[in-house]
């Protein structure tokens, strides 16, 4: 299996090197895996949906 870094995955995902530090720690990403310092992340791997983000509300008159 091919793995990329989270400063690939970062450019990739148009997100922060940082961000994709936090999404490992999470497990927010299958497959990552921590060797030594640094997230090994499958290069297949998608992109989390952003659970910050609220769903657009219905304005109702």
């Amino acid at each position: 299996m091919d793995y990329i870094s989270c400063a690939e995955a970062a450019t990739k995902w148009s997100i922060s090197e940082r961000r994709v530090q936090k999404l490992c720690e999470g497990g927010r990403i299958p497959g990552a895996m921590k060797f030594s310092r640094i997230w090994l992340i499958p290069k297949g791997a998608e992109k989390p949906v952003d659970g910050r983000l609220k769903t657009e509300q219905r304005i109702s008159d």
